[in-house]
């Protein structure tokens, strides 16, 4: 495709602990023409994910690893700039896995075709409809098993995921307390989110506010952190009490190994369940997600908030790293220019 270079960043190396410049090789190549039924797109946005860290890792999971000197792997948003496809046209919008680079050769497996609008941007299918709404929807929905009245307690609050269940289980009518790090994450949690209460993990004592916030139970808590949280709100379960396992990214990084509950025998004192799931699992139902995702965001009953942050493929090492020092609100995306 003319003299267009493809840049990418490539796993060189598992990382031990945050993963430093080290564990990455920065490549170019060509951009390929499009084989017969397949297309090629011109990325434009890439998500950034914790999940990303786990992928990294040797070992079985519900993923294969990335392989070493394989193109990153990440879930992104393009336009289609050449096809033989006859199923995917020159500008189209597609979004799914597409690697952190700027251009994918592909023939459309697991790729949707999105519309993205004045009043939706495309970050947003990356977002509250995309991947991170469906996983608050079937987590909270499905797995959490939310009933109206109930006390729903949400780590990483102030994240992609937290920031939505949180507002999902307000709109089924729960009282909701989210936990985030710092007052300005607590603050928009109370505030632009609804949120009913927030603990700031940072400068408060957790296990004392679930006490003062939930002083008859958490009846469903969605854990995006793992470690120190979890075992502060399994100490704070009601009685049938629901724990939905989504992530543990205060983990991902550790030098010694993931942090297992100490409080796990509440679950038998309390008859609770603690359930890990994955999004995937629900594919064939996400059109019902989305349809109400977007019909609430439409009336302003639920709000998506993008921390988008410019740059070019080459950033993307950096930009990762904002996500495990939990410098993000709301979904990270890196949306690339094109110098």
């Amino acid at each position: 495709m003319g003299n267009d270079l493809n840049h990418q960043v490539r796993l060189a190396a598992r990382p031990t602990g945050l993963p430093g410049p080290e564990v990455w090789e920065h490549t170019s190549e060509p951009v390929p023409e499009p084989g017969e039924g397949r297309f090629v797109v011109r990325v434009s946005h890439v998500s950034l994910d914790p999940a990303m860290r786990g992928w990294m890792n040797e070992g079985k999971s519900y993923a294969p690893p990335v392989g070493i000197g394989s193109v990153m792997r990440a879930l992104g948003l393009g336009e289609v700039v050449a096809s033989n496809h006859p199923g995917f046209a020159v500008g189209d919008t597609v979004t799914g896995v597409l690697g952190v680079q700027d251009y994918v050769e592909t023939d459309g497996s697991g790729l949707q075709k999105v519309r993205p609008t004045a009043e939706v941007p495309p970050e947003r299918y990356l977002a509250l409809l995309g991947m991170t709404g469906m996983t608050a929807w079937f987590g909270l929905f499905d797995v959490g098993a939310l009933k109206e009245g109930e006390t729903v307690v949400v780590s990483g609050a102030a994240g992609a995921v937290g920031s939505v269940v949180g507002q999902l289980a307000k709109i089924r009518g729960a009282r909701v307390v989210g936990i985030a790090g710092g007052p300005e994450k607590c603050s928009w949690v109370t505030g632009e989110l609804g949120f009913d209460a927030a603990i700031d993990y940072r400068t408060e004592n957790v296990s004392q506010r679930l006490r003062e916030l939930a002083p008859d139970g958490v009846d469903v808590y969605f854990d995006n952190v793992g470690g120190e949280i979890l075992d502060a709100v399994l100490g704070r379960l009601a009685m049938h009490a629901r724990v939905v396992i989504c992530g543990a990214i205060s983990q991902y990084n550790s030098d010694s190994g993931m942090q297992g509950p100490r409080n796990y025998m509440n679950l038998l004192v309390y008859r609770a369940r603690m359930e890990g799931f994955l999004v995937g699992d629900y594919v064939d139902r996400w059109g019902e997600a989305g349809t109400e995702l977007a019909g609430w965001l439409a009336e302003g009953r639920i709000h998506s908030r993008e921390d988008v942050v410019d740059g070019t493929v080459d950033d993307f090492p950096e930009v990762l790293l904002r996500l495990f020092r939990g410098e993000n609100t709301g979904k990270l995306v890196l949306r690339l220019r094109r110098d």
